[in-house]
């Protein structure tokens, strides 16, 4: 394949995956045939995208109310800037916390600049998993929120095609224009 084939591949590629895998036995082999190629040029296709870094993980989108999880918590927490990369790493460590990452404060309304998600049967389980983090993490006395959803409008993964398809104009132009 050349390269403008390749993005454009990759490119139908991501879209697809994008959408979710299909349900059957050989996902792989279903999406070769939607895009008229072998499952392996898809596994190849898809090992590409991730080895350049353009898709970081390739994962599930767990819909955890069917589940049986009813208490959403996003945990905001007002670390000191300096120990953020240390306690981040603390706070992620445990498995019922599925995100953690830090964002810019907006003093002076909003002091908090680490997010963790937890997913609890109920309030009380999360409530009962942000005590565990702060009692091993050493979060006493740093100032956090629990911010519980009342209701969900969209859960699904990203999707990223529009930039993609930027991208691919542009190695277009580039190979149409030497």
């Amino acid at each position: 394949m050349d390269m403008i084939r390749d993005s454009a591949f990759e490119i139908a590629l991501i879209e697809i995956i994008g959408k979710g895998l299909p349900l059957v036995g050989k996902p792989y082999a279903a999406i070769a045939a939607r895009l008229g190629c072998t499952e392996a040029e898809v596994i190849d296709g898809i090992r590409r995208i991730m080895m350049r870094g353009d898709m970081k993980r390739f994962g599930v989108v767990v819909r955890h109310r069917e589940l049986g999880y009813r208490a959403n918590g996003m945990v905001v927490w007002d670390i000191p800037d300096e120990r953020v990369a240390e306690l981040g790493q603390c706070i992620g460590q445990y498995p019922f916390v599925t995100l953690c990452y830090q964002r810019p404060r907006r003093l002076p309304d909003w002091q908090y600049n680490l997010f963790s998600m937890i997913h609890g049967r109920d309030r009380d389980a999360v409530i009962g998993q942000v005590r565990l983090i702060v009692e091993q993490c050493g979060l006493q006395g740093i100032d956090q929120r629990i911010l519980f959803s009342k209701r969900c409008f969209k859960q699904r993964g990203a999707s990223y095609h529009a930039a993609r398809r930027d991208r691919s104009a542009a190695v277009q132009d580039t190979a149409a224009n030497g």
